[in-house]
């Protein structure tokens, strides 16, 4: 697996504080973007010498690996915006399409049978390739599981280009998990909310290897 190439993480909310924080910790540089750069700034000083602040632009243009830690309706924007710049990145995609609804909970946002990781792949810039990963667990899970022992936790991914499960898998692993691939994006659906292997779906729980590879 390639150890090399540059990731970084676009978008510092709960999900991408954590996915940064991982890398860290799992000894993988990391380049650190958001709308505020001061933002990114100010976790890089907390991580330390592997994270590095960068302007958006700076951080796609520098890194192989974009992992796009957005809101799911943000993102059409985004890749058209970045389009030229994307070109033959590897983008990471680890959002829900879900936004709150009335009762404390949340709900989906498109179609009961769409998934996120297809629809974002009809818009995807010319060469990019695109992998649906870091968003089956809740931001609570993703920090607390990694790293997990003596059986790591299980992190799903999904992909069409298979030239990069290499990439994906020493990614999920600086992360702290077990990569499994569940297939192309035809079934992303599967690791978003309300999928049946996603935590807030019919997993309901992390999951080991033995555990995962029962369920599928």
């Amino acid at each position: 697996m390639s150890i090399t190439k540059k990731v970084a993480v676009i978008g510092l909310g709960n999900i991408g504080k954590v996915v940064a924080t991982n890398l860290v910790k799992g000894n993988r540089p990391v380049i650190l973007a958001s709308r505020k750069l001061e933002d990114a700034k100010s976790l890089a000083q907390k991580l330390g010498d592997h994270a590095t602040p960068a302007e958006t632009l700076v951080a796609i243009k520098e890194a192989d690996i974009i992992v796009l830690s957005v809101w799911f309706d943000t993102i059409k924007e985004f890749l058209s915006k970045y389009a030229s710049e994307l070109q033959g990145k590897i983008i990471v995609d680890p959002s829900n399409p879900i936004a709150p609804d009335d009762n404390g909970g949340f709900k989906k946002i498109i179609g009961e049978k769409e998934s996120a990781g297809q629809l974002i792949a009809a818009v995807l810039p010319k060469g990019a390739k695109l992998a649906k990963a870091l968003g089956t667990l809740s931001a609570a899970s993703l920090a607390n599981a990694a790293f997990q022992k003596p059986e790591a936790a299980v992190l799903f991914y999904a992909t069409d280009d298979t030239s990069v499960n290499a990439d994906i898998e020493q990614l999920i692993h600086d992360n702290g998990f077990e990569p499994i691939r569940v297939g192309g994006l035809d079934q992303s659906i599967r690791i978003e909310v309300f999928g049946d292997l996603h935590e807030f779906g019919a997993l309901g729980k992390t999951v080991t290897v033995a555990e995962a590879k029962a369920r599928l």
